[in-house]
């Protein structure tokens, strides 16, 4: 019976953003935009520290690794939700759905993991300026990054196997612009408390784990700035940090004000919000903070730019 129950759901609808039909050229227009922007900004960034051997560091490796993460997770979504803009064709497969929200959880967490070996690594280059090289080696690289896609891998493949075991035999529509994993979870008829279970303790510690990596960087390179204050030595340190912080907090601010702070609007509509600004305005934005804030980018641009032309003539 259970599996007549999840063979009957051969595919779902996405619902799409809670936009008016007059005004899906628009949007379809601007987001289209926005993931051209992010598909070219950041594999830019990738390019450049590939090419340009004054990026071989391991702040840049790293960063070349979430540029990767944030391409892979507009990828996963964006494309589809303009093609259902665009022909109003609003289903996709059950095996479609499945792979997209393991794709999805994968690089969300994949981004998190990454953030946080950033914050470390910024601590040890501020408070562990002379040891850098040594504690930075890259092996210990190779092996952050190599456990951040392993660790995302399993927590995306557990509960995508979680929920493969539940019975879809209800309403198939979800109100969202991709299959998210809670409105998943709602549609099914079957008992979800293990899947709840396992959200809650496994998927808030891979979250906990990151930022706490991140807060605890952070008080310590405070703590260490504050011991012999100076105006130049704070003013590096906003020249290192600067940009990582602005980044977590996109990815981390943008999800409390929406999640955390009361709202009188729809719940759903406060997710697709959500899903909006991670998923699409972040990864955009991340080439323009590292391009704009960054001398060595720009550089790296530059002598880039040069060699084009160069090339060209």
């Amino acid at each position: 019976m259970r599996r007549e129950n999840r063979s009957s759901v051969l595919e779902f609808l996405l619902l799409g953003l809670p936009i008016q039909t007059e005004q899906q050229s628009m949007f379809f227009s601007l987001f289209l935009a926005m993931y051209l922007t992010t598909v070219l900004g950041n594999l830019l960034i990738i390019l450049l520290i590939r090419l340009d051997s004054r990026l071989h560091t391991p702040m840049y490796f790293f960063l070349s690794h979430l540029a990767f993460s944030d391409v892979s997770l507009s990828s996963v979504t964006i494309p589809k939700m303009l093609r259902n803009m665009h022909t109003q064709s609003l289903s996709i497969s059950y095996e479609g759905c499945i792979s997209q929200m393991y794709f999805f959880l994968l690089f969300v967490c994949v981004d998190n993991f990454l953030l946080g070996v950033m914050a470390y690594d910024r601590y040890v280059a501020i408070c562990h300026p002379l040891h850098y090289t040594v504690i930075m080696r890259k092996e210990l690289c190779v092996l952050l990054v190599a456990c951040s896609w392993l660790f995302s891998g399993v927590h995306a493949l557990l509960h995508t196997l979680l929920l493969s075991c539940l019975s879809f035999c209800a309403s198939h529509t979800i109100p969202h612009f991709f299959c998210d994993l809670n409105e998943l979870l709602r549609l099914t008829c079957s008992d979800t408390s293990l899947n709840e279970l396992v959200i809650f303790t496994e998927g808030g510690v891979l979250t906990i784990l990151p930022l706490s990596a991140i807060l605890g960087s952070y008080v310590c390179i405070g703590a260490t700035v504050l011991k012999v204050p100076s105006t130049k030595k704070i003013g590096k340190v906003f020249s290192t940090c600067g940009s990582h912080l602005f980044l977590v907090f996109l990815y981390y601010g943008t999800l409390a004000i929406i999640y955390f702070f009361p709202s009188s609007g729809n719940s759903t509509v406060k997710d697709v919000i959500a899903s909006v600004m991670y998923v699409v305005v972040t990864p955009m934005l991340n080439p323009f903070i590292y391009s704009l804030r960054n001398k060595d980018m720009q550089l790296a641009v530059k002598v880039l730019c040069r060699k084009a032309v160069i090339f060209v003539e």
